[in-house]
């Protein structure tokens, strides 16, 4: 009578093709993973919903301002800083970066004017990188033609070029915020998320809006006046620190052969309208105005 062989054992190939779960011990197996995903996407769906409920009780508080800058930025740290697990951080800032964008559309028509000029088209991506990949954005041939938009309302707010030292008289649109008239501020600073990936735009943008800034905790803040063309840097920062103001970033434009120049300073922290420095600046500082400030950007880590 012929005998029987034993079973063959698993080979390693056999094991190998069993589902991921079925190794990690997940009853269940596969399956069940996907329906437990579904839950979870499910639970995920119920909770932005009930978030878009909250936000429309906002919306009916009356509070003039959708977009709140300094709220969203101190928002994206708590969950960065609680955040952990194998999911990365720059997802879940992304995740979070599309929410904020459509819950604002939700409490008001938002439009975004972006000031082409000669970055290309990469002042165009890092509006849609902060304020939503489908928001409405409007693309303008200079930063005149941009703020324009935000004084008259067509536009939300402005997307601009960082100002640089020496930039010309014509592209030194933050001049223009020195109309005390009809107020724009400075409100956010771009890219908030600052680790830039292969093919992110790398050049850096201020956001201008008609409302004010508001804090985060962790801020930055743009003054502007005028002052004697010939005034050091050594002296315009020595006068800032003597009226308690840490100065950042110094940057000026002047009208070839005039005698004055306008300054653009920014200076560590928060400063409100009404701060008692502004006050006791140096005569040395001619017409000095609050331009506004923005959240500081965050990194890879917290």
């Amino acid at each position: 009578m012929p005998q029987t062989s034993p079973p063959a054992e698993s080979s390693p190939a056999a094991s190998a093709d069993a589902p991921p779960a079925a190794q990690d011990g997940w009853p269940g197996g596969l399956p069940a993973l996907r329906a437990e995903l579904d839950r979870i996407d499910d639970e995920i769906h119920t909770l932005l919903r009930e978030r878009a409920r909250v936000v429309e009780h906002v919306a009916r508080s009356g509070k003039p301002a959708a977009f709140r800058p300094g709220r969203e930025a101190s928002i994206v740290r708590r969950l960065l800083r609680q955040h952990e697990g194998r999911l990365p951080r720059l997802t879940l800032f992304r995740i979070w970066r599309e929410m904020l964008a459509g819950t604002t559309g939700m409490q008001a028509n938002f439009l975004v004017a972006v000031a082409a000029g000669s970055t290309g088209d990469s002042l165009s991506q890092l509006a849609r990188e902060h304020f939503g990949a489908l928001t409405p954005l409007r693309v303008l041939g200079s930063a005149g033609q941009a703020l324009n938009e935000v004084r008259t309302g067509s536009a939300s707010v402005a997307v601009l070029p960082l100002p640089t030292d020496g930039d010309a008289p014509r592209d030194a649109w933050w001049t223009s915020l020195q109309q005390r008239d009809q107020r724009l501020h400075i409100i956010a600073r771009l890219p908030f998320w600052t680790v830039r990936p292969e093919g992110a735009p790398t050049e850096q943008a201020l956001v201008v809006a008609a409302s004010a800034p508001d804090a985060s905790g962790e801020d930055r803040a743009f003054l502007a006046f005028e002052l004697d063309a010939a005034t050091s840097r050594a002296r315009i920062a020595s006068e800032l620190a003597a009226a308690g103001f840490a100065p950042v970033s110094i940057v000026s434009c002047r009208t070839p052969g005039a005698p004055d120049a306008q300054v653009l300073v920014e200076v560590e922290g928060a400063v409100p309208e009404g701060d008692t420095r502004l006050a006791s600046l140096s005569p040395l500082f001619r017409h000095t105005l609050l331009l506004g400030g923005y959240a500081i950007p965050v990194g890879a880590e917290p």
